[in-house]
């Protein structure tokens, strides 16, 4: 199965290496739609909801990417990563819902991007891991969106403990395996991220890894990869 490139979106989008130093937030619109994503991705941008229809293009300064050699398990993951087990795509609704939960703090993911998220998985961009605990319920997972050498960690979420940390080693563990110098984008530096090794770059700097990584082969295959051993 080949991925699908949408038509090209009427919409352009700013250059983010034109915006202030510092500044996050490069553009704003009405329009949100897979091409337009893909655009933006491919560009060093990412779209999030403002407020009501409006949507806004985020390019931070610094970006928080997770270099792949710099993963930091604990102690207590390593253990944790005994007590679940890893799929690929199996669940990628599923895994979107639970990011977009409404009750979870800090959500943002609102139903129209929902929609586009969904669009993008069935054209082959988009794909989730999922973590499913010994009960074979899902613990927790993260999805994202991957073009050529350059995945885009969109959310994450779990329901049990370190469910969502188990799905972050599974993604660097898929992306190593696929070889080349890799970039995995988190948009911002968390504490959180921060305990996995998440480091923050200029934007200068990242748009030049990411124009790097253009010609690699993407890690993860559009149909469903099964499960993971």
């Amino acid at each position: 199965m080949r991925r699908i490139e949408p038509e090209a979106s009427r919409w352009q989008l700013p250059d983010p290496l034109l915006a202030p130093q510092g500044a996050d937030l490069i553009a704003a619109g009405s329009a949100i739609e897979p091409a337009l994503m893909l655009a933006g991705y491919r560009q060093g941008l990412f779209a999030m909801p403002l407020a009501d229809t409006l949507v806004g293009w985020f390019s931070p300064d610094p970006r928080g990417v997770l270099p792949l050699e710099r993963l930091h398990v604990s102690r207590s993951l390593r253990r944790a990563l005994r007590r679940y087990r890893v799929s690929i795509d199996r669940a990628f609704e599923d895994v979107v819902e639970g990011c977009a939960d409404p009750q979870r703090e800090g959500h943002w993911i609102a139903p129209d991007f929902v929609d586009c998220y969904r669009e993008l998985h069935r054209m082959g961009w988009a794909h989730s891991i999922e973590v499913w605990d010994t009960n074979d319920e899902l613990a927790g997972g993260l999805f994202g969106v991957e073009v050529a050498g350059f995945f885009s960690g969109e959310s994450m979420f779990h329901r049990e403990r370190d469910a969502s940390k188990v799905a972050v080693v599974a993604l660097v563990e898929r992306l190593v395996k696929a070889g080349g110098n890799r970039l995995l984008d988190v948009q911002w530096l968390t504490p959180h991220l921060q305990s996995l090794g998440v480091t923050a770059i200029k934007r200068r700097e990242y748009v030049a890894r990411l124009r790097r990584v253009a010609d690699l082969s993407p890690a993860f295959e559009p149909a469903t990869d099964g499960l993971e051993d």
